[in-house]
């Protein structure tokens, strides 16, 4: 899907302006090419920007801080996370918290979720409970 030149800007600014949280699960993605996954940073799809995809699984992976939990975040966030859905792509959120304190857990499970969305014999859920 095209992504209007606004969110590829804006995907573009976010790049250069990564969470420290986003950097280290970045870098440990990238690190291994995980299974034969290739993730991308701050991918445009659509009207939003997705922190990390991998296009062979249709996943997107979510490091979601505090801040996620007040106000009407947790309202926006479904309101993306339907909508993304409904482009076939998964939406998996990780908590900023969990990433910091159990990095390679994290990492393990979302390779492990990814390599079960990119065989082509299972079906496909529409939605990654959060870890």
């Amino acid at each position: 899907m095209e992504a209007p030149r606004r969110t590829v800007a804006n995907a573009q600014r976010l790049r250069k302006e990564m969470t420290p949280p986003e950097v280290a699960l970045w870098d440990a993605l990238r690190r291994g090419a995980q299974a034969g996954l290739r993730f991308r940073r701050q991918h445009p799809l659509g009207p939003f920007v997705l922190d990390f995809y991998c296009a062979r699984a249709k996943l997107a992976v979510e490091v979601d801080s505090e801040i996620h939990g007040m106000g009407d975040h947790p309202r926006r966030d479904a309101r993306r996370d339907r909508w993304v859905a409904e482009q076939g792509v998964a939406t998996m959120r990780v908590g900023a918290v969990d990433e910091r304190d159990n990095l390679d857990g994290v990492v393990r499970t979302i390779v492990e979720v990814a390599r079960e969305r990119a065989e082509p014999t299972r079906r496909r859920a529409p939605f990654v409970p959060p870890l």
